[in-house]
């Protein structure tokens, strides 16, 4: 049967228990309401470790003053039987009192990674997904964490903070888990109506339909990011930013160039809900 903990203490005991068994320990953290895209990365934990553990927790250092928090989906019954079905073995369920204590003041600042696209549109977002991450992967010590892709540039920010922080993690990056009509999976996909869900296509649409120019032979970005727009456009869809950028370093590039990954990123609002989604080019 699947353990539940809610206190750090109780998480560095299982870890500590895990080490000196010699297990291979893999951490998917969520905020909940899961999906078949965390599914996915529990999956390939238990592909990549003996044991998987995962984290429910809405955080709220990663909400800006105006957005979804308080309302943002949640289902805990349904979730603990998801993880039990995909494999895992522990899950860390805290209230935000145990990750942030009266009187915390600690926190991760990941400078270049968390420039442009959504560190920019929230301000505040990255440190307070740096700071949860970075508390995650001391507290559990996991030999991989399986992150989604859909979030490209929080899979940035998390890779920066392993590699620079020495914590020695594996940190593997997942594709995005897609609907049959390819919308990007995302526990905020319940916010939308029928109309709203419909409409919602439009970023997947762009994105393929800027791929199609780039397997056509276009190299130049300004043709991609405009028919992304038209897209939208034509759907209602609020563009919150459309770029494309260097995969690695997620600076913006002005022409896609052979043997240099490239990234077509795109954040929109289908009535009042942000949705993001990319794809390679």
């Amino acid at each position: 049967m699947i353990r539940v903990f809610k206190m750090p203490l109780e998480v560095a005991a299982f870890a500590d228990s895990v080490r000196r068994q010699g297990k291979r320990l893999a951490l998917v953290p969520t905020m909940g309401f899961l999906h078949d895209g965390h599914v996915s990365l529990m999956r390939e934990g238990a592909s990549r470790a003996d044991m998987v553990a995962a984290s429910i927790f809405v955080n709220p250092t990663q909400f800006g003053p105006n957005e979804d928090l308080s309302r943002y989906p949640r289902d805990m019954a349904g979730d603990l039987a998801k993880c039990e079905r995909a494999g895992v073995s522990v899950v860390y369920a805290p209230e935000p009192a145990a990750v942030y204590p009266p009187g915390y003041q600690t926190y991760v600042d990941v400078t270049n990674a968390s420039q442009g696209l959504c560190g920019a549109k929230r301000p505040g977002h990255f440190r307070g997904v740096a700071t949860v991450v970075t508390k995650l992967l001391a507290l559990f010590r996991p030999h991989v964490a399986l992150f989604g892709e859909k979030d490209f540039q929080q899979l940035k920010v998390i890779e920066a903070l392993n590699r620079d922080l020495d914590l020695g993690c594996d940190i593997v990056g997942m594709p995005i888990v897609r609907e049959a009509d390819g919308l990007a999976m995302s526990s905020r996909n319940a916010y939308l109506s029928a109309d709203e869900r419909k409409r919602a296509l439009a970023l997947s649409r762009g994105l393929l339909a800027a791929q199609a120019l780039v397997r056509g032979g276009e190299s130049e970005v300004e043709p991609l990011l405009a028919v992304i727009r038209r897209e939208l456009q034509a759907s209602d869809v609020r563009e919150d930013y459309v770029e494309i950028v260097d995969a690695h370093t997620l600076r913006p590039i002005s022409r896609i160039e052979p043997g240099v990954p490239s990234r077509a990123l795109v954040a929109g609002f289908v009535g009042t809900t942000r949705l993001v989604d990319n794809m390679s080019v």
